[in-house]
């Protein structure tokens, strides 16, 4: 099938690709052109700030949480729907968490079959440039690396040299040179780009990111080159089916808060959460009310302490929600969302009450608890996934549990790979919730959505049943509503 799609990749992390993607989006988008971004890696900051440039949800590709057969099916499946593709890397072009490279941004290139523009940090060097693009033209030759983008120039002079060497010694075409932008356009947190969802002007951010391409960069020739990509042969994997062992469809209510606080949302999860018959509801928790009628509830990550005195604010929505669960609605939470269940946020020397439905004591530090891929598996009963199941995901967390000794809570997971609450195992079961440190995705965990439905689906027969009841009339026990 032909997919005109380009890729964006870097020698390394930090080298400014976000924003020149975003830049190149904004601009094919004010062109007419309908863009559909793509992330390598499990990053939600850059994706949202590729979507928000797009106009368009920007969808993960990440082998070692989906696998590559998957990786493959969902970016055809995804880029039929629209004009061309922009896939952005991530780190380093051959980086990966194993010395082969796995996993890296040039593997899922080949993946793909997608050709590369090598965006490079030109900042304080000149002629080593060249030797680095060279050394990666050689390292990999059926990657196929089409041009380069310098970034970061400092003058006209700085330019003609880097120009020179890169066409005299590579043999690539320059597609431009981008001068540094002030840092006040695109302010970072911890390890990257601050959330837009934070960010005071996103649309003028946007918009000189669009300005420095559209001046300093041959998006024609970058176009001509998304549109020559190789045809892709068309590829559908054998798709797994979950068979339903509940009710009908009864299309439950599941919640989803989504505000400044928690904004870690991979499109794919709420895409499979509608799929297994959920209606999603959305909410606000710094501001807003927590409804009565949900028949289950999902807590993304994000920066629940950079909002905590909101959240602690908001005690009419904390009270609700921790009655909801005492009163046994199901709830997955990932990270953020961990935190928020807990009973403590201490935050810059002060402490903020949060839901409580968990006796933890969260503090944040000053560098990453738990950073990467996770890998675990499941060793005691939960809500949502049977015991022995192994699943993939991963961890960004500055926070850590202060009370941990004191808590005596046995792990739902054992840590195969990565940090989760203690470095041995995550996630904490409490009558109807799972909340954990670790991320899953829909497309590598497709259990996940099925099983969060259908525990919503007990939730809403249960408590239909018990409205009847309350009217005085007799009904059959719930489970047999289930399993007649």
């Amino acid at each position: 099938m032909g997919l005109p799609r380009i890729m964006m990749a870097s020698l390394r992390g930090g080298s400014g690709k976000t924003v020149l993607s975003m830049g190149v989006l904004a601009a094919w988008k004010a062109r007419g052109h309908k863009v559909l971004p793509f992330k390598k890696g499990p990053d939600y900051i850059d994706a949202g700030w590729l979507a928000v440039a797009a106009g368009h949800p920007c969808f993960n590709l990440d082998p070692f949480l989906m696998g590559k057969s998957t990786v493959l099916h969902s970016f055809q499946h995804r880029a039929q729907s629209g004009e061309l593709s922009l896939i952005e890397g991530n780190r380093g072009l051959f980086d990966g968490i194993n010395p082969q490279g796995t996993y890296s941004t040039a593997e899922l290139a080949k993946v793909l079959n997608v050709p590369v523009v090598l965006i490079v940090d030109c900042t304080k060097t000149t002629r080593t440039l060249a030797a680095m693009i060279l050394g990666c033209r050689h390292f990999d030759p059926d990657l196929d690396l089409k041009g380069v983008i310098l970034n970061h120039i400092a003058g006209n002079r700085h330019e003609k040299v880097i120009r020179k060497a890169v066409e005299e010694y590579c043999g690539l075409p320059i597609l431009g040179a981008i001068p540094r932008m002030p840092s006040s356009h695109f302010p970072e947190r911890h390890l990257g780009l601050l959330p837009f969802q934070e960010h005071p002007e996103v649309e003028k951010a946007i918009l000189s990111a669009r300005k420095m391409v559209e001046g300093n960069l041959d998006i024609d020739l970058l176009l001509a080159m998304a549109y020559a990509a190789p045809f892709m042969k068309s590829y559908a994997p054998a798709m797994v089916h979950h068979k339903k062992t509940g009710p009908a469809l009864m299309n439950p209510s599941i919640g989803i808060i989504q505000d400044q606080a928690f904004q870690f949302y991979y499109p794919e999860n709420l895409e499979a959460l509608e799929k297994a018959g959920a209606k999603l509801v959305f909410l606000n928790a710094l501001t807003g009310d927590f409804p009565a009628s949900l028949d289950g509830l999902y807590i993304g990550g994000g920066f629940p302490e950079t909002q905590a005195p909101l959240l602690a604010k908001n005690d009419s929505f904390r009270l609700a929600l921790k009655e909801a669960i005492e009163d046994g609605l199901p709830v997955y939470a990932e990270c953020g969302g961990l935190m928020y269940l807990g009973k403590t946020l201490f935050y810059q020397e002060e402490a903020f009450p949060m839901v409580g439905v968990l006796p933890l004591t969260f503090v944040l530090e000053k560098k990453p608890q738990g950073h990467g891929y996770t890998q675990i598996k499941v060793r005691e009963e939960n809500p949502f996934f049977p015991v022995g199941k192994v699943m993939k995901g991963h961890e960004f967390h500055y926070s850590r549990i202060l009370n941990w000794d004191a808590c005596e809570i046995s792990p739902v997971f054992k840590m195969i790979k990565g940090f989760g609450l203690d470095g041995i195992g995550d996630g904490i079961v409490y009558k109807n919730i799972l909340a954990s440190y670790t991320h899953l995705h829909a497309l590598g965990t497709p259990e996940w959505a099925p099983a969060l439905v259908m525990q919503a689906e007990k939730h809403k027969v249960r408590y239909t049943q018990q409205s009847i009841l309350i009217n005085g009339k007799g009904v059959k026990p719930w489970t047999e509503t289930l399993h007649p």
